[in-house]
């Protein structure tokens, strides 16, 4: 035995592997014991044993296989991952087990499979046992079947799927082996217990002895419902039930409702096989059917009925067999025929069922009139077959149909119609025969029982009286208003005797019903399942409105029929109680009216009714009035009292005061008492005849409105309209359609008659009075708030003229909400009345598009039409769709019948010639409008042939058709396309393009809908098939579309539904289930107006408000965006919320409201590094793809769930994009507040982001790209630098949207790229770039190459990778490219290159083709005469930098040298492109935005204070900054460390707390006033700038509004700004690099506070006024003199344009540039001339001459021109050099300007003329007398003005102007025609450029790096004609020499310090530019109007933000301030300034 002692010492799972038994057998008792003994069902020993289960079951020793056998039943039952093994032991058991000959194996395996099926694998055991059956052994057959047996009588069927065991049962029967059948026989007889007589059709052809045996045996089967007694691991709830249900003695009824479901369950049908019998119809059928013996015809019908016996028949196409049944049904003379006919139909329909569906349109209207036959025999078949075709539709399809005959002649067919109404009516429930559905058949049922005919009678009260049972009283009893008593009742005790299918009455009549079905085809069973749903729906806690809307129709029915349910305590007087008596008030004798008068009267007042004295008559009145309010309701006759009222003089009463009480009197009669319409026809008339009487109109409209809520508005209405329009009045009509229009509104719309009401509009609309047609304008504005769009087709044939008016009226409506009805509530329906409502306000649009007037084209739609359609001509073809194309345009709208068209378009809808199958989709698209709702009835055969067509190859085509699917689909809803198999037919075809479009279809609609019918069930299979379609799309499109399947199917079905997929599928398609199951959406809550009207009918006073803060509060949740102050108010309405939410539950709602308020990102330490490892590791997938596959997005969801908020992820990742753009909301919402959060899950965020990429949505493209510009601005304020994973897996992807067709993107997307470069390396960014220009999308190369280009611009040549020689040759190989836009990139790219880099660029590139070498020499020469050779994108200004040349250096190495302002510069550099780029910290922006937008007021919740607890959240960061950023190797550590404390510290300046604010200015304050820490800020000053006048703004406007403010705190704060700025001021290198826009706004800011009288007010006021003074000429000398001159202008500009802002403000701004004027003589040399003339040019085009001296102060046209006088004193006429960024000079105010003042100089000197004088004229010229130059010139005008002469004339005019450029020849135009002007102006340009030509060499600016390759283009008919030699005179060298100059000074090449920066002249591309913008301007809109001129500029920008920010309380001074003379202001001045010194 040495050997056991070797096996003894092994591991367990060792020895059950071991090759000796018994070493196998002592594991195996071994491992019994372990798993007992084992507690944790998931512990890791479990797994070790995975793979040994099979072993062990399938062991080959016998006594080991037992205890194997055991140990393997203990697995399975403990096991966690015991299901794994399903397959293999299950196939073990059966083939290794059943076999064996002892039964306690056998009866062990069978525990095995059974414990199996309890642990959810029941699918799989049932697979292995069915293949067990066809196992040759006879022993394991019986096992097999016997083990299937156990499991059906112990699970049920629910769990055991029957259909496939049925499906062998057959075979089995004919075994050989006895045993076989014997156990087939008891397993027959179980599966009977479980499905009755469901289980007969498919045994019908056994063996018929079998058969009688089984017969024998199912009688005795117990009649009880069978019960499951063995429960699966997920039905514990229900076994604890179960077992409680036993305890307590049997069968309580307490677990019903799971086995009710579980009975019905199984359709016989479903259990069938279906049979094909199309190709089974003999060859000759179609000949015989149309023979002319009738017994050929007989042989062929017979020949179908055999076929259409098979109960169930295989789908295919039937329409041609249909169409010929349909023939004999109706044109066949053999009656015995006919009924042939219609049991194949009957059969066809039974057999199809659903499938059918499609053809009953059709067959419906003939089998119907063909009930005039009277042979019981025919009658009988008709009815079996529209049965059966009734089964296979809905009522709504076929609704128009049976309408249509209900008015035929014939009382049969009108009996045998009703009769039909009502067995249909019996199939129905509530919910599928609603109120717009019984309207049409009660109205026409309502005649029947007025028929004739009694049969007609009789048939037409058992249709309503069905109507009545299923839809209850309250739908069904407005529409029997007008029936008498005696029919009522007769209805009624219909009612009582209708037994419905679905069982209303007690579950034995829903048996009974189903056991003698009409068709002997159990139809009945869809029905219950329809039940169980609802059932369903009521144990879900979801849909919560819906089952107490159920319940309301049930029990009350029975129970007290007059109050309708749910009314309550209204009851009593609601609209059913009283109104129904009262209706059939009958008209009394004005005797008995006397008499009853009398009884509740005071006599006298009987007496002096007709009194002829008006006193007595008014005093009648009085006691009239006082008797009625002390009436009770009940004592009060009402008709009696207003025929009193009516008594002579009645209506005709002269006095006003007595007719204005009485229809004061009529009103409170229709209030008080029970007021019927007999009542109130006696009055309404009289009524209608005051409504337009001045004095007591108003009493008219108010009887009226008091009389419409008695007898409900829809009535009285129609008769008011009726009566005003009756007689002649316009002021009666036009009131009348007054007071209707505001009864609309008060009463809501529901019930009104639309129709009538339009042609009483119409008739109003052509009345001669302007007052009519004005109300009935008003009144069409009312009907379309509620009636909406389709209104205005009614009116379409107007005049133009009205329909323009119309059409006003209704865009004036449009976006406003109908409001919630007011009146008329209380009477008719209090609380219970409201649901129907509800449904009539959704349904008024549908019934006004059901009164349009339609057409009825079919007879048009012509034989001949149609076989035109089907020509085999293609162009015959084309002609016959043309013709259907115009028919339908011509009808407009048109009727539901148009006969043979649809097979005719179907079969052209899979036309060869593409272009035909696409007008055919156009002519669907167009029916679906034409025909309206009623298209439905043609989905199935017109419109899931278009759904094939959406597998067309060609894009075109598939767009086509799903534009046409989504059409109809507008018209029908989607319950008609989900009906049916025809959807999960058309989705099981295995073609890719149908099957992704037609997800991507269903995945947008299903979301929408509140219920899909079940058979949405049969797609699923396909859907799962689609999961793992070979093709990405369509497995994309089947994730997208999985939620929304679950979502209306549920998970559990979907997941059983995977039991008939391959092992290895099905677990991949359950995890994707298990995944869609977390991005399920909720179902969509019912609409929310509804929800309001809830509130509001039951106690609108109490509720109302609540209701409103629940709305709010949904709004609130739904835009995701928390906010837990209004959380909190919510709490209170938790209740009104449910209301308001419908389907949600009021609690989770409130918890996830609370949820929302955390941080959305979560930090987790170390976690990105820890992805970043994982991803080098190749732990995880690299993110690299060109369409994301399923996989990425999974692993991103799983890497995010532990950083990102559980309730943003599921919006990041939810299906519908809305939710997406929600999260981007939320994203940037929580930006600034969690930035640490945002940078450590960065490479997550922007992961997420490519994925948007990818979207097909613009809206959630636009708001990413926002989200990256605010992002990429917070993590260059951060200094953060991009890790190289991070830039790797979002670049790619964002340069691919480089390439998008929408402008918008573009330019965003390059916007982000620049912004990039501050967060990035160039260089590193150049690869990516490149990679981009390899793209096959020519707008993404031509983009790529111009971001190329201009990161050489900015960055120089070392941005170029991996060398420039390389990157420009493959630059250089995109010459070549196809597409001119990217040649033309390509060609720019270079030429920027060359303008850095010279000459050496063509050694770069190498060899190019002679072609393309061309082309680039010859735009280098180009770029050479134009001085921009940039790209147009230049921005405006780029601030200047402080470093010397090195600069470019410092960029490479983009260290913080490259300061602020090279990162505005960056931003800026794409002017063009960029739109709203915030580059200024957002903390600034949001006070920013809230002070700008709010005037003043005072706000509740201030930014201040966020801003507050921000600070102190970051304080502590300020410790490990530089650990944290170290990271980059980018950045020299001190750097680093030094730029984030300053932005730091800068932003905080601007921050809303006071003390904060003052701590932050200290230290700056510190630094600037230390000589070697001062540098620090460089590059910081315009941040800082900006943040003080931020502060200053802040301070202005809210913390001096502020009382609760010391204000010493505000005096403390004022003097830190202003000390600061003064240090910062002295420091001149610093001082300089303020830009324009932020000199500008600072002014703007120091200016206000000077005017601000609260700060006089002050104890140390004028201290601070003082020190402002002093910074403000600290400023003034300081500063760059361009920049600042510059923002001075612009400043003057905006002060005179600005309506709000003071005339000081401009004074004070003006005394400013006088101070600059001062200076000039200093700083000339130091000013960029061009651009302070641009801005001048740009005033005087603001401010032309005129407008300047409209102004009241003279002061504007003085400064000016003081300031151009002392500019030409100070440059001489040089000064004309400097116009070159002034486009057009010749419409320059300006250059005519100076040239004078130059003249004028001139000619006071006297001085001989220089050289360079104007033209190279000559002195005497100069000086010709002013009388003949005007002779001169009249002379020319005159030419210009004869026709001969025109041309010479305007040549002569040319020369002259060149001449005497100051000639003024404006009083010669002056007086001409604007036309005239125009016409000379241009003439003169069209002469220019002829003779300059383009040759003219323009004013170059040139170019240096150093100015990273900016130049400027300045026009072509440029300065050079200021200096030309045109009278050929030499121009001296001077003049060149003056201009080398001026352009080495403009481009930094001889200057000393300051001029080594580029002037920003030269940094303005575009000589037009009007913009200094205010550095706001410059955070919002990034400067990117570059082309626009100032004129419009100043509207868009400038208005909106100068308003606010210089008129904000600021006073206007008074006007005689402004009119005082200069002198007078001189002294003023004077005094004021010793008074604040």
């Amino acid at each position: 035995m040495g050997d056991d002692s070797e096996w003894m010492k092994l591991p367990i799972d060792q020895k059950c592997e071991h090759k000796l038994w018994k070493a196998r057998l002592n594991g195996y008792e071994e491992a019994l014991k372990l798993f007992q003994k084992i507690d944790d069902e998931k512990s890791p020993e479990w797994s070790k044993y995975l793979g040994l289960i099979k072993k062990f079951v399938t062991d080959s020793n016998a006594v080991a296989q037992l205890k194997g056998l055991e140990a393997a039943l203990a697995y399975v039952e403990n096991a966690h991952v015991a299901g794994k093994t399903t397959g293999e032991v299950a196939s073990g058991v059966v083939n290794k087990v059943f076999n064996q000959p002892k039964a306690r194996a056998k009866e062990l395996g069978l525990d095995i499979c059974l414990m199996y099926i309890e642990i959810e694998k029941g699918e799989a055991v049932q697979e292995e046992l069915l293949k067990g059956l066809d196992n040759k052994n006879p022993k394991i057959i019986v096992a097999c079947i016997e083990t299937l047996r156990k499991a059906l009588s112990e699970f049920g069927s629910k769990i055991i799927s029957l259909k496939p065991i049925i499906k062998v049962l057959p075979k089995l029967f004919e075994s050989r082996e006895k045993a076989v059948r014997d156990e087939a026989k008891l397993l027959a007889v179980e599966i009977y217990r479980w499905i009755r007589d469901a289980l007969r059709p498919p045994l019908q052809n056994i063996n018929s002895v079998q058969l009688k045996e089984l017969e024998e045996e199912w009688v005795k089967v117990s009649s009880a419902a069978p019960k499951q007694t063995r429960f699966l691991r997920s039905q514990q709830e229900l076994k604890a039930k179960f077992e409680q249900q036993q305890a307590v003695g049997g069968d309580a009824d307490g677990g019903g409702d799971d086995e009710e479901e579980a009975v019905p369950q199984v359709d016989a049908y479903e259990l069938l096989e279906a049979v094909e019998i199309l190709s089974k119809l003999p060859k000759d059928f179609y000949e015989k059917i149309e023979a002319k013996k009738w017994q050929e015809r007989k042989e062929a019908l017979e020949a179908v009925e055999l076929l259409v016996k098979n109960p169930k028949l295989e789908s295919g196409d039937y329409a041609d067999l249909v169409k010929v049944l349909k023939k004999v049904v109706g044109k066949d003379t053999n009656v015995m025929l006919v009924a042939l006919a219609a049991k194949c139909l009957a059969g066809l329909a039974s057999g199809l069922r659903k499938k059918f569906g499609q053809y009953a349109g059709h067959v419906v209207p003939t089998i119907l009139e063909k009930f005039k036959e009277k042979k019981p025999q025919v009658v009988q078949a008709l009815q079996e077959a529209i049965d059966a075709i009734f089964l296979t539709t809905t009522l709504q399809n076929i609704s128009e149909d049976v309408l249509a005959v209900m008015d035929n002649k014939n009382p049969t067919i009108k009996q045998q119609t009703s009769l039909f109404i009502a067995r249909s009516f019996r199939h129905c429930t509530p919910s599928t025969l609603p109120k717009s559905l019984l309207k049409p058949f009660c109205a026409a049922l309502l005649k029947h029982i007025n028929d004739s005919a009694p049969e007609v009678r009789d048939a037409g009260f058992e249709a309503l009286g069905t109507a009545l049972k299923v839809a209850g009283e309250k739908a069904v009893n407005p529409f029997l208003a007008d029936v008498d008593k005696l029919k009522l009742d007769r209805i009624k005790e219909c009612a009582e005797k209708v037994e419905l299918v679905y069982g209303k009455k007690t579950g034995g009549a829903a048996e009974k019903k189903e056991g003698k079905p009409v068709t002997g085809k159990t139809p009945a069973l869809s029905g219950t399942g329809g039940d169980k749903e609802t059932k369903d729906a009521a144990t879900k806690p979801g849909p919560l409105k819906k089952a107490p809307a159920v319940k309301s129709g049930g029990p009350p029915k029975k129970g007290k029929p007059a109050v309708a349910a749910g009314m309550g305590g209204a009851g009593a007087k609601g609209k059913k109680g009283p109104e129904t008596k009262e209706i059939f008030e009958s008209e009394l004798s004005i005797e008995v009216c006397e008499e009853k008068a009398a009884a509740v009267l005071p006599a006298s007042c009987i007496q002096q009714l007709d009194s002829g004295n008006w006193k007595e008559r008014l005093a009648c009145m009085e006691e009239f009035q006082k008797a009625v309010e002390l009436m009770e309701r009940s004592e009060m006759p009402c008709q009696a009292l207003v025929r009193m009222l009516a008594k002579k003089p009645g209506w005709k009463e002269t006095n006003f005061q007595v007719m204005q009480m009485k229809l004061h009197i009529v009103a409170l009669i229709a209030q008080k008492g029970n007021f019927s319409k007999t009542s109130a026809q006696v009055v309404l008339d009289g009524l209608v005849d005051k409504v337009g009487d001045v004095k007591c109109g108003s009493n008219a409209k108010e009887a009226m409105t008091a009389i419409a809520e008695a007898c409900q508005l829809p009535w009285t209405a129609e008769q008011v309209v009726a009566m005003a329009f009756s007689q002649k009045n316009p002021k009666n009509q036009s009131e009348t359609l007054n007071w209707l229009s505001n009864a609309i509104k008060e009463f809501g719309f529901s019930g009104l008659n639309v129709k009538a009401f339009i042609s009483n509009v119409k008739t109003a609309l052509a009345a001669t009075n302007p007052a009519v047609r004005t109300s009935a304008i008003t009144l069409l504005g009312v009907m379309y708030l509620y009636v909406g769009p389709p209104l205005r087709m009614f009116f379409e044939d107007e005049k133009p003229a009205l329909l323009s008016q119309i059409d006003a009226e209704f865009e004036k409506m449009q976006g406003q909400t109908a409001p919630a009805p007011t009146r008329g509530i209380s009477r008719h329906s209090a609380g219970g009345g409201d649901d129907g409502e509800e449904e009539e306000q959704e349904d008024v649009g549908n019934d006004v598009v059901d009164l349009l007037p339609r057409t009825d084209i079919g007879d048009k739609i012509t034989a001949e039409l149609v076989s035109k359609i089907g020509d085999k001509n293609w162009k015959i073809r084309k002609e016959g769709l043309d013709e259907v194309t115009s028919i339908i345009n011509d009808a407009k709208f048109i009727q539901p019948n148009i006969g043979e068209l649809p097979a005719a378009l179907k079969s052209r809808l899979n036309d060869s010639n593409k272009i035909l199958v696409q007008q055919t989709l156009s002519i669907l698209q167009q029916l679906a409008t034409a025909m309206g709702p009623n298209i439905k009835q043609h989905v199935k055969n017109l419109g899931i042939p278009v759904i094939t067509v959406l597998g067309d190859s060609k894009n075109n085509v598939r767009a086509a058709a799903l534009a046409t699917v989504n059409a109809w689909a507008e018209q029908t809803g989607m319950k008609e396309w989900l009906e049916g198999e025809d959807l999960s037919e058309e989705l099981k075809k295995e073609n890719p393009f149908l099957r992704q479009e037609l997800l991507g279809w269903l995945a947008e609609k299903l979301p929408t809908l509140r219920s899909v019918p079940s058979d949405l069930l049969l797609c699923v299979p396909h859907l799962y098939s689609c999961l793992e379609d070979r093709n990405g799309d369509v497995r994309k499109k089947a994730q997208d579309a999985l939620p929304f399947f679950m979502m209306h199917l549920g998970f559990e079905k979907m997941a059983k539904a995977t039991g008939k997929l391959k092992p290895t599928s099905k677990d991949q398609v359950l995890a994707m289930l298990e995944k869609a199951k977390a991005n399920m959406p909720a179902k969509p809550a019912p609409p929310a107006k509804a929800s309001s009207r809830v509130v509001g009918g039951a106690a609108p006073a109490k509720f109302q408000p609540a209701s409103a803060v629940a709305e709010d509060m949904g709004s609130n949740t739904m835009e995701s965006k928390p906010d837990p102050k209004k959380a909190k108010a919510g709490g209170t309405s938790s209740k009104a919320k449910g209301v308001q939410g419908k389907k949600v539950l009021s609690k989770p709602n409130l918890k996830e409201d609370d949820d929302k308020s955390g941080p959305i990102f979560i930090i987790v330490p170390n976690g990105k590094e820890q992805r970043m490892k994982d991803e080098k590791g190749l732990k995880v997938l690299k993110w690299n793809f060109t369409t994301p596959r399923d996989e990425y997005i999974e692993q991103l969801k799983t890497q995010m769930s532990s950083c990102v908020a559980k309730w943003l992820q599921d919006e990041m990742f939810h299906a519908d994009f809305q939710h997406h753009n929600k999260a981007l909301a939320v994203m940037i919402e929580h930006l600034e507040s969690e930035k640490d959060g945002v940078i450590s899950c960065l490479d997550l965020i922007l992961k997420w982001l490519t994925l948007r990429f990818f979207d097909t949505n613009t809206s959630v493209l636009m708001k990413a790209l926002e989200y990256l510009k605010l992002l990429f601005n917070l993590l260059s304020q951060e200094e953060y630098h991009l890790t190289e994973n991070e830039a790797s897996s979002f670049i790619p992807y964002l340069i691919l949207k480089v390439g998008e067709p929408k402008d918008v993107i573009r330019k965003d997307v390059r916007a982000i790229l620049n912004r990039m470069c501050l967060i990035y390396p160039a260089s590193k960014m150049f690869t990516f770039i490149m990679e981009g220009t390899k793209s096959k999308n020519s707008k993404q190369r031509a983009e790529c190459l111009e971001e190329l280009g201009c990161l050489v611009e900015s960055y120089g040549m070392n941005v170029c990778q991996p060398t420039p020689g390389k990157a420009l040759k493959e630059m250089a190989t995109h010459i070549g490219d196809r597409d001119n836009t990217v040649r033309n990139a390509a060609l720019n790219t270079i030429v920027t290159v060359y303008n850095v880099h010279g000459d050496q660029v063509f050694k770069l590139i190498g060899n190019l083709s002679e072609k393309d070498m061309s082309m680039l020499e010859e735009r280098i020469k180009r770029s050479a005469k134009r001085p921009s050779a940039a790209p147009v994108r230049q921005a405006e200004e780029k601030p200047q930098r402080t470093q010397n040349i090195s600069a470019n250096a410092s960029m490479l190495r983009k260290g913080p040298a490259e300061d602020m302002s090279s990162k505005l510069n960056q931003n800026r550099n794409m002017g063009s492109h960029s739109e709203t780029t915030h580059t200024v910290p957002r903390e600034f922006q949001l006070d920013l935005d809230e002070i700008e937008n709010d005037n003043g007021t005072v706000r509740c919740e201030m930014p201040a204070l966020v801003q507050h607890k921000l600070d102190d959240i970051f304080e502590p960061v300020l410790i490990p900054e530089p650990k944290i950023r170290a990271v980059s190797p980018h950045f020299d550590d001190m750097h680093s460390n030094t730029a984030s404390t300053i932005n730091f510290v800068i932003s905080q300046v601007a921050s809303g707390d006071i003390n904060t604010s003052i701590q932050a200015l200290a230290q700056i304050d510190e630094v600037l006033r230390q000589e070697d820490k001062a540098e620090a800020m460089s590059g910081h000053i315009d941040q800082f700038l900006i943040a003080t006048f931020m502060q200053l703004r802040l301070i202005y406007n809210t913390h001096m509004a502020d009382e609760k403010l010391d204000k010493d705190e505000i005096v403390k704060l004022y003097s830190c700004i202003i000390g600061s700025m003064i240090s910062l001021f002295q420091i001149e290198s610093l001082a300089r690099e303020a830009s324009t826009g932020v000199l500008k706004d600072l002014m703007h800011g120091l200016i206000t506070l000077m005017l601000d009288s609260r700060v006089e007010d002050l104890e140390e006021g004028e201290q601070v006024i003082r020190s402002v003074n002093l910074l403000v000429v600290k400023v003034l000398e300081k500063s760059d003199q361009t920049n600042i001159l510059s923002a001075l202008l612009v400043l003057l500009q905006d002060s005179l344009l600005a309506t709000a802002s003071s005339p000081k403000f401009s004074e004070l701004v003006m005394k400013c540039l006088w101070r600059m004027v001062r200076l000039l003589p200093e700083t000339i040399n130091s000013i960029n001339l061009d651009r302070i003339l641009l801005d001048i040019h740009i005033f005087m085009k603001v401010f032309p001459k005129e407008k300047l001296k409209q102004c009241k102060s003279e002061f504007p046209i003085r400064t000016l021109k003081t300031l151009l006088h002392t500019l030409c004193k100070l440059k001489g006429p040089k000064i004309l050099d400097h116009l070159t960024m002034i486009d057009n000079k010749n419409e320059s105010e300006l250059e005519a300007h100076l040239c004078r003042v130059m003249k004028h100089s001139m000619d006071q000197t006297g001085s001989k003329a220089d050289k360079d004088t104007e033209k190279g004229a000559s002195r005497i010229e100069e000086k010709a007398s002013k009388a003949k130059v005007n002779d001169i010139l009249a002379e020319i005008f005159k030419k210009i003005g004869s026709k001969e002469n025109t041309k010479e004339g305007l040549a002569e005019l040319y020369e002259y102007k060149k001449k005497y450029s100051d000639a003024d020849i404006e009083p010669f135009l002056k007086n001409s025609s604007q036309f005239f002007q125009s016409y000379v102006e241009r003439g003169l340009r069209l002469i220019e450029t002829e003779r300059e030509g383009k040759g003219r060499i323009a004013a170059s600016t040139g170019i240096s790096p150093q100015m990273e390759g900016t130049c400027v283009p300045a026009s072509t008919h440029t300065v050079s004609s200021s200096i030309g030699n045109t009278n050929g005179e030499e121009v001296g060298p001077s003049v060149y020499l003056e201009r080398l100059k001026i352009l080495r000074q403009r481009c930094g090449l001889d200057n000393a310090k300051q001029e080594d920066r580029p002037p920003l002249t030269s940094l303005l591309s575009k000589p037009a530019v009007p913009t200094v913008a205010s550095s706001t301007d410059m955070l919002h809109s990034k400067l990117s109007q570059l082309r626009e001129s100032r004129e419009q500029y100043q509207h868009l920008d400038l208005d909106s933000n100068q308003t606010h920010s210089s008129g904000i309380g600021t006073t206007l001074a008074s006007p005689s301030s402004a009119a005082a003379n200069i002198d007078d202001l001189k002294k003023r001045l004077e005094r004021i300034k010793s008074s604040r010194k």
